[in-house]
């Protein structure tokens, strides 16, 4: 009986102490340069949470993710606006509380006005927050091209076969090749025009070096391959990372359109609200500078130096994106124009 009282203290300590399960979590899908490990480590320490960030590198890789992942398993997915409209149909995110978002007020006017850009906000609710942006323009090594693209064609030169790099994703390329054959409705083809589209990028393929996906491999291969000219997925961001390597590179934007991408954050289905708290630690002048200063991207709080000197054509949702899927598989795997 004696040892009674220390028993009950030592097991109401043990039942009242914080358990390592009580620790908030967050799982973040997001791309390279939108959450460095010591800005990730900073939000930890300062909300008392676990954070783990999976990265990826095309927008087909982050629907495969998040549409295969188990009981709504992302709390954070970076997206852009074209593509937004699917997560939004599935059900695979929710509604933000932007009053929890006090940082919005900090963005630029253009970047407030939520309900002014295509596909954030239904039925009066706001479902992503711009975060960054770029135009997809071409990178030309300045050795081998002397005179700088004017044209989304320049990537089906045959004075640069073997010597292009294409970015690996079926959306924006059908977009492409619509762009290059003239089409009025790149983002919203017929099954016709699709056929058409993919024959097309057969010939692109016919073309290339390769395809890449990532900066980092982009830049590799610039380093160890002869490379003309880079179809530019993650624009600015991919000149710097060339230029940080001493690439003598120029940048230019094609002037028959030049697609361009706003990547905003958006909330999982079954997130909690340390999801609003993580984006408006990711709009701090801090953390929206780094993806400037380190990363060559725009944040929305500053006018971004970037190319405003040619017609600019924001990412719109898409016809039929299984469609897009499913010809590009055959495209990469080398099934012959034949077959389109």
């Amino acid at each position: 009986m004696r040892y009674r009282l220390p028993f009950l203290t030592l097991l109401l300590t043990f039942l009242l102490a914080p358990s390592a399960a009580a620790v908030q979590q967050l799982k973040v899908l997001a791309w390279d340069g939108y959450a460095d490990t010591d800005l990730v480590r900073e939000f930890e320490q300062k909300y008392k949470a676990k954070v783990a960030v999976t990265f990826v590198y095309s927008d087909d890789e982050l629907w495969g993710k998040v549409s295969e992942a188990k009981n709504g398993d992302y709390d954070l997915l970076a997206v852009n606006t074209a593509e937004l409209q699917r997560y939004i149909q599935k059900g695979f995110v929710r509604a933000i509380d932007t009053q929890q978002i006090p940082n919005i007020a900090q963005q630029l006017p253009r970047f407030q006005q939520r309900d002014a850009i295509p596909g954030l906000v239904k039925n009066n609710q706001t479902y992503a927050i711009p975060y960054t942006y770029s135009e997809m323009g071409l990178i030309y090594n300045r050795k081998l091209v002397h005179q700088p693209p004017d044209s989304i064609n320049a990537l089906w030169n045959p004075a640069y076969a073997g010597k292009v790099l294409a970015f690996n994703t079926s959306n924006h390329n059908f977009t492409l090749a619509a762009l290059g054959l003239g089409m009025t409705s790149p983002f919203n083809q017929s099954p016709e025009q699709l056929q058409l589209s993919a024959r097309r990028l057969v010939e692109l393929r016919r073309n290339l070096l390769t395809f890449y996906s990532s900066p980092q491999e982009a830049v590799k291969l610039f380093k160890t391959q002869e490379v003309a000219l880079i179809y530019a997925n993650y624009g600015s961001q991919q000149l710097k990372a060339l230029a940080d390597v001493g690439a003598d590179v120029g940048y230019t934007m094609p002037q028959d359109g030049t697609l361009a991408w706003l990547d905003c954050w958006a909330i999982g289905q079954r997130a909690g609200p340390l999801a609003e708290q993580w984006i408006n630690f990711m709009l701090e002048e801090k953390t929206s500078s780094r993806l400037t200063n380190v990363h060559g991207l725009a944040n929305t709080l500053h006018e971004s130096s970037g190319h405003h000197n040619t017609k600019l054509i924001w990412l719109e949702p898409i016809e039929n994106a299984d469609a897009r899927i499913s010809l590009w598989e055959q495209i990469i795997s080398g099934d012959v124009m034949e077959r389109f």
